[in-house]
């Protein structure tokens, strides 16, 4: 797919050049570097204070090693990777170590103010393709601004059960409202622009990563508390510093443009290997961006599963490699820029199970010019739904839904039985609930997305109500089942009347103030859309 720059790296492959000043012109604003001056040596190194140099204090005593390596442990803490789940070393003795290794931007309120630990989390992990770093010249325009490449809402539940990673297509058009920036001569305001590239939110005329931000915002309707963004460095160093990530090809590639060069199979890959994996699209399912979106939401499942295993997290190197590669690599906010916040909430993200995390994609559909895309709003609006409304999209709360569905025997009754065509349906629809338009957003899913072509928009009902409610004639009941059927009402929600309706009579439906969105269910688990995959699934590009 067109879009004037090469492909970035995986999920978090953006940063800028440590200790960048903020500049004038396409470069991206300042991601100001707290990061320290050389000498910084690594633990155990000559006159070091580290692991190494403990153990060689510990042969005087062996009795005193065990409790000394469990002391050690006790400081290890999760710290959020450009991944989000991985953890790494934040002992006491180096925390200004990998405290200075961090480089930070003032994003001017672009966030939440910060996450919390009883509301759920999202974070955005931007990937630049910016050619900052070394031996990165190569790829490229040496010399771009760089742009958000690579982009993904990390959504953390607010009880920590599960995740999404909602990928959203660089070539997405969109529009880009005005974004509030800090300079070193102030704070000024960079215009927006309406149905531009989504990788224009950043670099480009001096966008900093809180205008991605506020893209994000304007598209999903999703508030993002921080950000994180790192560049092809990341992908190298991380895959190197966990010894490898595990990859599978459907089919040979040997890709000129990303290097790639692999035969099919399964196959260990980091350093180079990882970033040409990563940036390999031409070689892969229809050759454009959303192929290399899969491939890369395959190199990040298996990531995050070798950083949260056993083999990883019991090595000090690893941990240290990790840690090293993962501070390096990042530019964050202010508003979590120091490795205690990180720690904290790298805490709060590790309690997710990996097989809970959901990769998605926003789903689109082609534009005219074959170069870009368009959101696919009928598919799209409600897969944001779920992420504001904090619906899972793996089984956690489909288990919770059979509970109460067991307890609900009787009633689930009124649902078993033959169902009408769509076609046949007819139903008048209210709005009992406190969401403006919902009736007519119903109304329009009901006919352009499911066929319900005899619905009408009744506007608002008598009264409020708390719980959605179809009212049916007993004659309607094959209608009834296949409303219920397609808008995921619970049985409780049916309610038979005792006579039978006149032939055009149509049945009344009440959205009450479980009303999440149209198309989204109104109880029991979401329906999660087409390409959704788990992060403990390893799927082969093909």
């Amino acid at each position: 797919m067109a879009g004037g720059t090469e492909t970035a790296a995986a999920a978090g492959t953006g940063r800028g050049t440590p200790g960048s000043r903020q500049g004038s012109g396409h470069e991206v604003p300042g991601q100001r570097s707290r990061r320290a001056g050389g000498g910084q040596t690594r633990p155990g190194g000559p006159g070091g204070s580290g692991p190494a140099a403990a153990a060689g204090r510990g042969r005087r005593k062996r009795k005193q090693a065990a409790p000394r390596k469990k002391k050690a442990l006790m400081w290890i803490g999760g710290v959020l990777s450009f991944l989000l789940v991985g953890v790494a070393t934040a002992a006491y003795f180096v925390y200004e170590h990998f405290n200075s290794n961090l480089n930070t931007v003032d994003v001017a309120g672009a966030g939440t103010g910060g996450f919390k630990k009883d509301q759920a989390v999202n974070i955005l992990v931007i990937g630049t393709d910016k050619r900052s770093g070394e031996g990165n010249e190569g790829y490229g325009d040496a010399g771009s601004p760089g742009h958000a490449d690579t982009t993904i809402l990390f959504h953390v539940s607010k009880d920590r059960t599960n995740a999404t990673a909602m990928s959203i297509p660089r070539d997405l058009i969109t529009d880009i409202p005005d974004c509030e920036t800090k300079t070193e001569d102030g704070t000024k305001v960079i215009p927006g622009t309406r149905n531009a590239r989504f990788n224009e939110s950043l670099g480009q005329l001096g966008r900093d990563p809180g205008c991605t931000m506020r893209t994000v915002k304007e598209l999903t309707g999703v508030s993002v508390d921080h950000f994180m963004m790192a560049d092809f460095n990341a992908v190298k160093t991380m895959s190197t510093a966990v010894g490898g990530v595990e990859v599978c090809l459907a089919k040979a590639i040997n890709d000129k443009d990303s290097k790639l060069n692999l035969p099919a199979g399964k196959h260990v890959v980091q350093g180079e290997d990882a970033l040409a994996f990563v940036r390999t699209r031409h070689s892969v399912g229809f050759g454009g961006d959303l192929s290399r979106i899969e491939i890369q939401q395959q190199f990040l499942s298996s990531l995050i599963r070798k950083m949260k295993s056993s083999d990883t997290l019991s090595s000090p190197t690893k941990m240290w490699d990790l840690a090293e590669a993962a501070t390096r690599a990042l530019t964050v906010d202010t508003g979590i820029g120091s490795i205690e916040k990180l720690r904290d909430l790298g805490m709060e993200l590790s309690k997710v199970d990996i097989k809970n995390i959901s990769f998605v994609t926003v789903p689109v559909v082609d534009n005219t010019d074959k170069a870009t895309v368009l959101l696919n709003e009928a598919e799209a609006k409600p897969l944001f739904t779920m992420v504001q409304n904090d619906i899972s999209l793996t089984e956690v709360k489909e288990k919770e839904a059979q509970a109460k569905a067991d307890a609900k025997n009787k009633q689930e009754q009124l649902l078993k039985g033959p169902q009408a065509e769509a076609s046949d349906v007819r139903v008048a629809v209210y709005n009992g609930s406190d969401t403006q338009g919902a009736a007519l957003s119903t109304l329009t899913w009901l006919q352009n997305q499911q066929g319900v072509l005899k619905s009408s928009n009744e506007g608002n009902a008598p009264n409020k109500q708390a719980k959605t409610s179809l009212e049916y004639a007993p004659n309607q009941a094959d209608q009834a089942r296949k409303l219920a059927d397609l808008m995921g009402l619970p049985a409780a929600a049916l309610k038979p009347g005792t006579q039978d309706a006149a032939e055009r009579e149509p049945m009344t439906l009440i959205l009450g103030a479980d009303f999440k969105g149209a198309g989204v269910p109104v109880t029991g688990p979401a329906k999660a859309p087409e390409g959704t995959v788990q992060a403990d699934q390893q799927i082969c590009a093909k």
